[in-house]
């Protein structure tokens, strides 16, 4: 059973850590040239992180915008007229800057060792112990994609049921802990309020606000998402707001984003089916510490620790340049 350090007395994760085919624990220090690799990516993400906070939310969404198409190949950081990142999905993604940035102080220091998707995996990483997350262990040794295509872009809605969002994360072998684990990366970031819209005006298409939230939380959104003038959902500008109020420009992960769901304050309809599922609602419940003979928070921070190492899959090479193959 691996260790998961959080800075203070450390957290183990829940159950052994099963080893992704051909990725290794500590590779580079153990099988390469490049000891530090892990140190050297850790400096980059600090700086950064002191600088903005919000990087932890962006670099989330990247991965998982990597991760949930084609397997962690770093497919999403590869430029091209149509390449992933010019999906519609992928229009807000961010944190490419940092991703550039610690690329290049790696290809100086150990050139031709690490791969632009051990760098996306490591630095999320990284950032999420900033955020107050766990410092998991990261099986690493993966290879940079060959292609990416706009076409093979997959990720749904922000108002899919927690039924078709179980088959999602089923089809990328994941199951219901990991789903409800991966979700609480909304404890942090923003989304637009074409995202929202939906749910405050005209949900399921039926002219009325969605009955699963709040009255009064509705009532404050609206204040921010106006009415689009038609509901499709978009407008001239479009306008944003926080995942988790609770967190808001503090970026800092925590439970509220569980307690908000059990209060019916989800901002996106995806978190408030949270509650719609047995299982769901369980650990929903666990995570915000509703029970206070499980867990609790502690509980989300190992099962994350676990679940963030099960979305993996990758070959290829090894980038020079993380926005281009060799």
């Amino acid at each position: 059973m691996l260790a998961v350090e959080d800075g203070g007395g450390g957290v183990e994760a829940a159950i052994g850590l099963q080893q992704p085919l051909k990725l290794k624990y500590q590779y580079y220090r153990r099988h390469t040239t490049c000891k530090y690799a892990e140190a050297f990516i850790r400096h980059q993400v600090t700086l950064y992180w002191n600088r903005d906070k919000t990087i932890t939310a962006k670099l989330l969404r990247l991965l998982y915008s990597d991760c949930f198409v084609t397997g962690c190949d770093a497919s999403i950081l590869l430029d091209g007229p149509e390449s992933e990142k010019t999906a519609p999905q992928n229009a807000r993604l961010g944190g490419f800057d940092l991703i550039d940035r610690i690329k290049k102080v790696m290809e100086i220091r150990c050139p031709g060792v690490v791969s632009c998707a051990d760098i996306l995996n490591l630095a999320t990483r990284d950032a999420v112990h900033l955020a107050g997350g766990p410092s998991y262990p990261l099986f690493t040794g993966r290879r940079d994609g060959m292609t990416s295509k706009a076409s093979t872009v997959d990720l749904p809605s922000a108002s899919i049921s927690s039924k078709a969002a179980l088959a999602y994360f089923e089809s990328k072998t994941l199951d219901v802990l990991d789903m409800t684990t991966l979700l609480g990366a909304h404890a942090i970031g923003t989304t637009d309020c074409s995202n929202v819209v939906d749910r405050l005006y005209n949900f399921n298409n039926t002219g009325k606000p969605d009955p699963t939230m709040s009255q009064h939380f509705a009532d404050q959104l609206r204040k921010t998402c106006p009415r689009p003038a038609n509901m499709s959902g978009t407008q001239a500008k479009n306008p944003w707001v926080y995942l988790n109020p609770d967190s808001g420009p503090s970026y800092q992960l925590g439970n509220s984003y569980y307690k908000r769901a059990l209060a019916h304050q989800s901002v996106l309809g995806v978190d408030q089916q949270l509650l719609y599922n047995n299982d769901t609602r369980e650990l929903t419940g666990e995570y915000a510490d509703e029970y206070p003979w499980k867990n609790g928070f502690e509980g989300w921070r190992r099962s994350l620790a676990l679940s963030m190492n099960r979305m993996d899959n990758s070959t290829g090479e090894i980038r020079r340049n993380c926005r281009y193959t060799n």
